[in-house]
C-alpha cells in the first residue's frame, strides 16, 4: 500500500529539521527535559483497567496501587492514554463469546464511571481533533481501545456499536487464535495449531467494517500472516498497539524487519512497548520467583484473587527486582531507535501496557513518564522527533482512519 501524502511530507520535514542523519548522544539537564515534556503531547497507547476499577476498590481518582491513575498521569507529565478494553481468548462457541461480552461490557462501564466522576479532570476523545481540543483545556484525554476481536462475537453486528462508544482501535487478537485471526502466540489448551491459518473470512470482513467506522486495525498480538493479510486489506493506516522490535530482541510477540516495513509501507504506526520479557531478557532469578508467586496469589488468575492477595504479590514482584538486574528504560529506548532506523520516526511510537504487565526500570508507572523523553532527549532525539513519537503520529494516523471511513 502507497504511503500517504502526508505521511511523506511528515517524514520529509522531521529530516530536513535536523535529526535523524546526525543524532548524537549529549548531555541534557532536567530543566530541559522538563520544558520539552511540558510543549509535547504524549499519548501511551496502551493501559489496562484491572478489575474494581471505579468501585470503592480502586478509585482512579486518587493514588493508587495501579501503575496508572489520574495523579500518577499529571505527576509524570503523561497526557492521554488508551483505556484498554479487553477479553481473554475462551472457547469459540456461543458460551465464550457470551463471557467475552460480558467482561467486555463491565471494563467499558468502569471506564465510563472514572470519566463520569472526574468529568473535570479527564474526557474522552473520538477523534484526534477532541484529542487536541480536550488537552489544550488542560484536562487528561482518555481513549479507548478494543484488546481481542474474540469479544465481538461470531458476527461484526456490534462494530457500530463499539465505534458509537468511542473505540478507535481493534486488536484482532490476543493470546490464542479466534474466529476473525491467528495470534502470533497460540495456545495448545484451545487446540490452536501452531501455524497462524490467516484471516478467516469474518476476519477478513471486519478489516472493512473497521475501516469505514473509522477504526484503526491493531495488529499487535497477531501473527505474522494474519497481520501481513490485515495490512494489505485496509485502507487506512494501521497500528501495532504495543509491540516491540524482533530485530534488536526476538521474541514472538514482536514484529520482525518485514513486518515493520508493512507497517511503513501501509502509512502506519509500531508503537514500541515497555513490557520486559518483549524488551530483554529478564533475569531468571527474577522469571522463576515471578512463577513461584503467580503459584501462590494468583493460582486462579487476577480475577480470582482477593485484594490482599494481589498487593501481596506486587510487592513481592518488587522486591524481586530491586534484588537483581532489572531490565531497563535504556534498553526498552533500544527498541525506538530499531524502529526509528529501520522504518523513519515518522511510524514509530510509545506504549507501556501498564497494568497489563508493562513496564521497566525507570518508566514503570505513569509518574515516570518523563523519564522516557529525557532519554530520548540524551539519544539526541529532536523536539519534533520525540512529539512524533509520543503521539503525533498516532494523532495522524487517525485523522486518516477517520478520513478513509465511509
Amino acid at each position: 500500500m502507497i504511503r500517504t501524502l502526508f505521511t511523506a511530507l511528515a517524514g520529509a520535514a522531521l529530516i530536513a529539521g535536523g535529526a535523524a542523519a546526525d543524532r548524537q548522544p549529549r548531555e541534557v539537564s532536567e530543566a530541559e527535559a522538563r520544558a520539552v515534556h511540558a510543549r509535547v503531547l504524549t499519548l501511551d497507547t496502551h493501559i489496562d483497567i484491572p478489575r474494581g476499577y471505579a468501585t470503592h476498590e480502586i478509585d482512579p481518582g486518587g493514588f493508587t496501587r495501579l501503575q496508572h491513575d489520574l495523579p500518577k498521569m499529571r505527576a509524570g507529565g503523561l497526557d492521554a492514554a488508551f483505556l484498554i478494553v479487553y477479553a481473554g481468548q475462551g472457547p469459540l462457541d456461543d458460551d465464550g463469546y457470551a463471557a467475552a461480552r460480558e467482561t467486555a461490557e463491565g471494563t467499558y462501564q468502569a471506564i465510563m464511571r472514572m470519566l463520569r466522576a472526574y468529568r473535570d479532570q479527564i474526557a474522552l476523545a473520538r477523534t484526534a481533533d477532541e484529542v487536541e481540543t480536550i488537552h489544550a483545556e488542560g484536562r487528561l484525554v482518555a481513549l479507548i481501545g478494543i484488546e481481542n476481536g474474540y469479544l465481538l462475537g461470531p458476527t461484526l453486528d456490534e462494530v457500530p456499536l463499539w465505534a458509537e462508544r468511542g473505540v478507535r482501535y481493534v486488536g484482532l487478537t490476543h493470546f490464542g487464535h479466534n474466529q476473525l485471526a491467528g495470534s502470533s502466540n497460540p495456545l495448545e489448551r484451545l487446540g490452536d495449531a501452531d501455524e497462524d491459518p490467516g484471516l478467516s473470512e469474518l476476519g477478513r470482513e471486519l478489516i472493512g467494517a473497521l475501516n469505514d467506522h473509522g477504526i484503526l486495525v491493531d495488529v499487535s498480538h497477531v501473527g505474522k500472516r494474519s497481520m501481513m493479510e490485515a495490512v494489505a486489506l485496509s485502507r487506512a493506516p494501521i497500528i501495532a498497539s504495543h509491540s516491540g522490535a524482533y530485530g534488536y530482541y526476538a521474541n514472538a510477540r514482536n514484529l520482525d524487519d518485514e513486518q515493520l516495513d508493512a507497517i511503513r509501507d501501509n502509512g502506519g504506526v509500531a508503537q514500541m512497548v515497555a513490557f520486559r520479557s518483549y524488551v530483554a531478557d529478564v533475569d531468571p532469578r527474577i522469571a522463576e520467583g515471578i512463577a513461584a508467586l503467580r503459584e501462590r496469589y494468583l493460582s486462579e488468575g487476577w480475577a480470582g484473587a482477593s485484594r490482599e492477595d494481589v498487593i501481596a504479590y506486587q510487592d513481592a514482584v518488587a522486591a524481586l527486582r530491586a534484588q537483581y538486574d532489572d531490565v531497563t528504560l535504556a534498553q526498552f529506548a533500544d527498541h525506538i531507535d530499531y524502529a526509528v532506523a529501520r522504518i523513519g520516526v515518522e511510524h514509530v511510537g510509545i506504549s507501556s501496557d501498564f497494568d497489563g504487565g508493562g513496564g521497566v526500570e525507570g518508566w514503570d508507572d505513569a509518574s515516570e513518564t518523563l523519564n522516557v523523553t529525557w532519554e530520548l532527549l540524551r539519544r539526541g532525539y529532536s523536539e519534533d522527533e520525540i512529539r512524533a513519537l509520543w503521539g503525533g503520529n498516532v494523532l495522524r494516523i487517525l485523522r486518516a482512519a477517520e478520513a478513509a471511513a465511509r
